[in-house]
């Protein structure tokens, strides 16, 4: 066996158990190492195997006890065990064992190991073996050839350019039509591309629809001319056990396949019929594609699961993840395997209906529910394209997902991260960093599906170069036009709290866009550390609410075509907020400003009164200071006022930061602040915020931004 390992396979495939003997305790013949180098075989093979690496076991193996751990680790990690059996007649095995130094043990052992073999070679196959090759005598052994051959659903050589269809159901008119925005021309009823794309359908070609042999007769033309790859969806795996004759019920849609099918003239029923099953017998559960960049499974794949073959893997292919529970509507229960996937590889699939093509930690799921009014969609690869062709007619309501937990993957979070911006590449986060991020996001943040935007600070101009000014509006004017910005835009500064507000029009939308559980929030009106603005429930119910309602009455909604929106806001009063921040900072300084400098003007006061000249210009002094003190009080109080509830809440929106679909930033600022501003006109909850265009050449215009 180890001149037949040595002769066929690399050294670094070959896992020898004399050599891990030797590796343990110095010496391969030691039997009392056993435990150990079959430990360390194990781990190391299982290493190989998780790195998709061939793995040759170099061992006798003729015991079932010895193979069964063996079958285990490959069904780990969803490798294919093959047998290699070597029968030579006892006779040879004695007299090459007697030619071996330190190798004396005796006939008797030769003799158990040849008996042992002979005995296993009818259950290798029901042990779990995917093969078994079984080679008589030395000659038949020398003259072998090994071809490696891949497994089915590797296709890398397979480079695309590609169109992935999703979920078909019947859906033949919309299919026809999809193909056609995607550039394809039917000819004698094929798909062909003008580019030479070519199409990958992800399954569930029937049931639901109208024309289920149309569909799946063409998906079968497109397939059979080398034009179209299909994987199986659960819908045709169970049409094609019922069109075999196996026991299946005849639900969610299949009775209507069935019918069709019935309805068929006999020739081309039985046709079709035996067309079919022959045609999702031989589907594989999966394509790995264009030099493994690219995966397509009916209900997704794992990443260790991808390029393999098992009947674990088929079932998640056909199935999803499935927690065993079932709906109060019967259909299983799934976990959302896309959140906690992190492959390298691209994942296309469908099996479970969305709202649009929504792509989630490197996969897609294309399935938009074609049958039930939605539309059918396609993915381009490499382009990572969505195309749809618009709804037609609602066939059947949807059915519930089953989806269910939503929590983050710690992995993404943990550790030194880089993070790919558009302007500035790479930003890299440090351990520590991330970790004191992690710990304050996760203790005191809003729920992660919220934070769509943190703003950031507001970058001040350069300190003044004027006597008894920090900042001077003249000087950052001037800047302005330095750096050529002929433009300034003025705006009230209302001495609010900084808020962005993710507002949706109602509950669906919450939960179609945010992912929103019933009992949550139809939107969140955060700070600008990702907190909520305020931890009273109800209140910030009422915002939301009534922020939804001034969109809807102000026609902004329809508008702008959208059911939610991000804004970019001031709430008022100061107070509201930023309570902290007047009791530490704002408040102590006017409190002990007063105090000390009413005792200083009383000291004064009495020194001018007895004559002392240099006490009169002090006194001066200190009365103008507690003058600006109090003025200083006033300016900050003015900001400040009871808040009971909603009606002594002001908000002052200053821009419009996106809406489904798109963001706003090619609009000018002026156009943020009067669309905005049409919610004060419907809500006492709005403020407008006035505005002053200042040109930066202009001396008047900048002296009136100045005044």
């Amino acid at each position: 066996k180890s001149t037949f390992a040595h002769a066929h396979f690399l050294p670094t495939e070959t896992l020898s158990s004399d050599t891990f003997r030797a590796l343990v305790g110095d010496d391969e013949t030691d039997q009392s190492t056993t435990t150990d180098a079959f430990d360390a075989l194990h781990y190391l093979a299982a290493l190989r195997l998780k790195r998709r690496k061939l793995v040759v076991i170099d061992a006798t193996n003729v015991q079932e006890a010895a193979r069964k751990p063996l079958i285990a680790l490959a069904r780990r990690f969803y490798a294919v065990p093959v047998a290699i059996v070597l029968d030579v007649p006892e006779a040879e095995c004695a007299a090459r064992n007697a030619g071996r130094e330190n190798r004396d043990f005796g006939r008797h052992v030769v003799a158990r190991h040849v008996k042992d073999l002979r005995g296993s070679l009818k259950s290798l196959q029901k042990e779990g073996f995917r093969a078994v090759y079984h080679l008589k005598g030395a000659e038949e052994i020398a003259a072998a050839t090994l071809t490696r051959v891949p497994l089915y659903p590797d296709k890398r050589h397979e480079t695309g350019a590609f169109d992935i269809i999703g979920d078909v159901h019947g859906e033949y008119d919309k299919m026809v039509g999809l193909l056609g925005e995607l550039g394809y021309r039917l000819e004698n009823g094929v798909p062909r591309h003008p580019d030479n794309r070519r199409l990958i359908f992800v399954g569930d070609l029937v049931d639901r629809g109208s024309k289920v042999v149309e569909s799946a007769t063409l998906v079968m033309d497109a397939v059979s001319t080398g034009v179209a790859f299909c994987v199986p969806g659960n819908h045709d795996d169970k049409l094609k056990r019922a069109l075999q004759g196996r026991t299946v019920s005849a639900s969610h849609g299949l009775q209507e396949s069935l019918n069709q099918i019935a309805a068929l003239p006999d020739g081309d029923r039985e046709a079709f019929t035996e067309r079919f099953a022959a045609f999702v017998e031989g589907l594989v559960s999966h394509l790995w594609l264009d030099g493994g960049k690219l995966a397509v499974a009916h209900a997704g794949i794992t990443a260790p699961m991808i390029g393999r073959a098992s009947g674990a893997i088929r079932e998640f292919c056909l199935y999803g993840d499935t927690t065993g529970a079932t709906t109060p509507e019967g259909l299983p229960v799934r976990r959302d395997w896309a959140a906690d996937y992190r492959g390298d590889t691209f994942v296309v699939y469908g099996h479970t209906p969305v709202d649009a093509v929504r792509i989630v930690n490197n996969t897609a799921n294309v399935d938009t529910g074609a049958v039930f009014g939605g539309s059918l969609s396609a993915l381009r690869y490499p382009e990572h394209e969505a195309v749809s062709f618009p709804p037609l007619e609602v066939a059947l309501p949807p059915a519930p997902s089953g989806m269910e937990g939503d929590a983050l993957h710690l992995a993404d979070y943990v550790g030194r991260r880089a993070v790919s911006t558009r302007l500035a590449g790479n930003v890299v986060v440090q351990p520590g960093n991330n970790a004191a991020a992690l710990e304050i996001m996760s203790r005191f943040a809003a729920h992660p599906r919220w934070l769509v935007y943190l703003p950031p600070t507001m970058s001040p101009v350069e300190t003044s170069a004027l006597p008894d000014y920090l900042e001077h509006p003249a000087e950052a004017f001037a800047y302005f036009a330095r750096q050529g910005v002929g433009s300034v835009i003025c705006e009230t500064k209302h001495m609010g709290s900084r808020a962005v507000m993710v507002v949706c029009r109602d509950d669906e939308a919450a939960r179609k866009h945010f992912g929103a559980g019933e009992s949550d929030f139809t939107g969140a009106v955060l700070t600008r550390t990702g907190r909520y603005f305020t931890i009273d429930a109800a209140l910030h119910r009422a915002i939301l609410s009534e922020t939804a309602r001034a969109m809807e009455s102000a026609g902004l909604w329809d508008e702008l075509q959208t059911d939610f929106v991000v804004l970019d806001a001031e709430i008022l009063p100061w107070n509201a907020k930023a309570q902290a921040l007047l009791k530490e900072q704002y408040a102590p300084v006017a409190a002990a400003g007063v105090v000390a400098l009413e005792a200083e003007i009383a000291t004064l006061e009495g020194a001018a009164r007895r004559g002392i000249a240099e006490a009169v210009p002090a006194l001066a002094a200190a009365q103008s200071r507690l003058l600006d003190l109090l003025a200083y009080r006033e300016a900050y109080g003015r900001y400040c006022w009871d808040v009971g509830g909603i009606g002594d809440l002001r908000i002052a929106p200053f821009h419009l930061m996106a809406a489904q679909g798109r963001t706003f930033t090619g609009h000018d600022h002026p156009w943020h602040i009067g669309t905005l501003a049409r919610l004060a006109g419907v809500s006492p909850l709005f403020i407008a915020t006035e505005t002053l265009l200042v040109d930066t050449a202009n001396a008047e215009s900048v002296a009136a931004g100045v005044a």
